[in-house]
């Protein structure tokens, strides 16, 4: 297809806009109780529209794949990387990792993804952009929960996916109340088993999907994308945050 991006003239970016297609595009909604829920959208892009998001940010995207610390130890970050945030916000830093911030005015083009982000979701207020490329499927991200205090407590994250499907999890925190502490006679196996159907949960990110963590779902649940032989491609990846203010904090 012979498209191509000016970031200079709005007229030829791609100008995404929800997908009106209901059969594919339908919300899913997942109550993960306490506060926490997820929407799942498998195409919040249509088809086409989402393979000209792909080759955009896979060649225009100033991508990093920086040294990080995990457990004491210095690493290279299995995925590339890059940030994207309004300009006087706080300063980024995990794993001992501090990205250099570029503005929206650096990628035009993201700040059309980023207004159709806000009108599928009303309400919402992003700020800042994580991206992530996974060049195959060596490249991954551990469990973890996006609970850094600049985020607030119950932050809204939208995560766009392009590309390569991968599986992503999501698995309750451990629960710092023991079950040998509940009194209602129940045994402690058949809880648990009852438990671990509610606690996981798995989701094939689509080409064009967006998926959304809200209310408490960082601080009571963490997420991965695991490695994957057989995911041979690259998938980009867009995480769409809010930086609040310290009194929200």
């Amino acid at each position: 297809m012979n498209f191509k991006f000016r970031e200079e003239s709005k007229s030829t970016n791609p100008n995404p806009k929800p997908n009106p297609n209901n059969n594919c595009g339908k919300r899913q909604s997942i109550d993960l109780g306490n506060g926490s829920d997820l929407i799942y959208i498998p195409r919040f892009l249509a088809l086409e529209e989402s393979w000209k998001w792909f080759d955009y940010l896979d060649k225009e995207i100033p991508w990093i794949r920086p040294t990080i610390r995990v457990f004491g130890r210095s690493c290279v970050q299995p995925r590339d990387t890059c940030y994207v945030a309004s300009v006087g916000l706080p300063e980024l830093s995990y794993s001992g990792y501090q990205p250099h911030p570029y503005s929206w005015d650096d990628y035009p083009p993201l700040k059309d993804i980023l207004d159709a982000v806000h009108q599928s979701l009303p309400g919402s207020s992003f700020n800042s952009l994580l991206l992530n490329r996974y060049k195959g499927g060596h490249d991954y991200v551990g469990w973890h929960s996006d609970d850094e205090k600049l985020y607030g407590l119950a932050p809204e994250i939208a995560s766009l996916s392009f590309g390569c499907e991968r599986e992503f999890f999501l698995k309750k925190k451990p629960s710092k109340v023991s079950p040998d502490s509940r009194s209602d006679g129940e045994p402690v196996s058949k809880r648990a088993k009852k438990s671990s159907s509610v606690d996981h949960h798995s989701f094939t990110l689509k080409h064009g999907s967006m998926l959304v963590m809200r209310g408490y779902t960082q601080r009571d649940w963490v997420h991965s994308v695991p490695k994957r032989a057989k995911a041979d491609a690259t998938r980009i990846n867009l995480t769409f945050r809010r930086v609040v203010d310290k009194e929200e904090r």
